[in-house]
């Protein structure tokens, strides 16, 4: 009988561990499926790496949305992004990085293409813009912290000037057009300095129209779906160029940096437009860059631009290139 008793209590101290083997566990399984690890970084980046040589693992970003947290489990989802929100609302202002030999500061003056780019309209300090980016992270091969520190920014810039036109060859003159002096900001513009490459000016045209056609915008118009000769926005600022050209507004802006005049300009094929977004044309000065990144038309280049083949250079609002899928 002793024996027996002594067996029976073994098998009862069996089930207890099994029983408290079983709860612990299932607790750890159930916290890992509602918490996501957030990383946060410094804002004080000396030396992020923005090299044109990086290639980002990214295929596809035109149909990253805001939908992947529906209406069911949207709050627990603004839950677990808040503190990659609050991180990101510090560093959109404070994170330094360079760029073009330039230090730069912040990353907001890029937000409405970092919108467009993750497929997200909320604003870039919210839980919906953190969960947005840990999606589109995740498709980079990116940790999906939903922080935009600077590992991502490196791996974004890479991927808009990875994005950018190819060609940079010499644009003969069989492919140059002469635009009317009414497509350009400053109507005065010497005619050798309207010229564009054929098939960028019929896309600039079809972009121009449909820009009109957009009450919200408020475009003046010729009445002929033109663009007014009052009307600035969306004018022509700059387009092809010669390297006597670019040579001598290099000579003119010693400062520029490999961000502003370059050595080997797109505008030499004639498929880069400046078009007038706003504020002082075509100043880089945060301030300047700051304001026009917030005016409708460019809000509307950023979200229409690539329909008729046009693609940002992210530093420069006014900067677009002929550049079709």
């Amino acid at each position: 009988m002793l024996a027996k008793g002594k067996i029976i209590c073994i098998i009862c101290l069996l089930c207890l561990i099994i029983t408290a083997v079983f709860i612990l566990f299932g607790r750890k399984s159930s916290f890992a499926e509602q918490s996501l690890p957030i990383v946060v970084t410094s804002s004080q980046v000396d030396q992020p790496l923005l090299t044109n040589s990086m290639q980002p693992n990214v295929i596809q970003t035109e149909n990253v949305t805001n939908s992947g947290a529906n209406s069911d489990n949207k709050s627990s989802v603004d839950t677990r992004f808040l503190p990659a929100a609050a991180r990101n609302s510090q560093l959109k202002f404070n994170i330094k990085w360079a760029f073009g030999g330039k230090s730069q500061r912040g990353w907001y003056i890029y937000a409405r293409l970092i919108n467009h780019l993750i497929g997200v309209e909320a604003s870039v300090d919210s839980p919906e813009f953190a969960a947005a980016l840990a999606r589109w992270q995740e498709t980079a091969g990116l940790p999906p912290n939903g922080v935009l520190d600077e590992a991502t920014l490196a791996v974004i810039v890479t991927y808009w000037q990875a994005n950018r036109l190819k060609l940079r060859g010499y644009a003969l003159p069989n492919e140059l057009t002469t635009a009317p002096a009414t497509d350009f900001y400053d109507p005065l513009r010497a005619e050798e300095l309207r010229q564009l490459e054929q098939n960028t000016y019929a896309a600039y045209k079809k972009m121009v129209a449909a820009a009109v056609a957009d009450k919200s915008l408020n475009l003046a118009t010729d009445g002929r779906g033109n663009l007014a000769p009052t009307e600035k926005f969306l004018k022509i600022i700059s387009a092809f160029r010669s390297r006597e050209y670019q040579n001598k507004l290099r000579r003119e802006t010693p400062n520029s940096g490999r961000a502003g005049l370059a050595v080997n300009s797109p505008h030499f094929t004639g498929r880069a437009l400046d078009i007038y977004v706003g504020g002082d044309p075509v100043e880089t000065k945060d301030a300047n860059r700051a304001y026009q990144v917030l005016t409708p038309v460019y809000r509307w280049l950023v979200k229409n631009a690539a329909k008729f083949g046009f693609k940002p250079y992210f530093y420069e609002p006014w900067h677009w290139e002929y550049a079709p899928d």
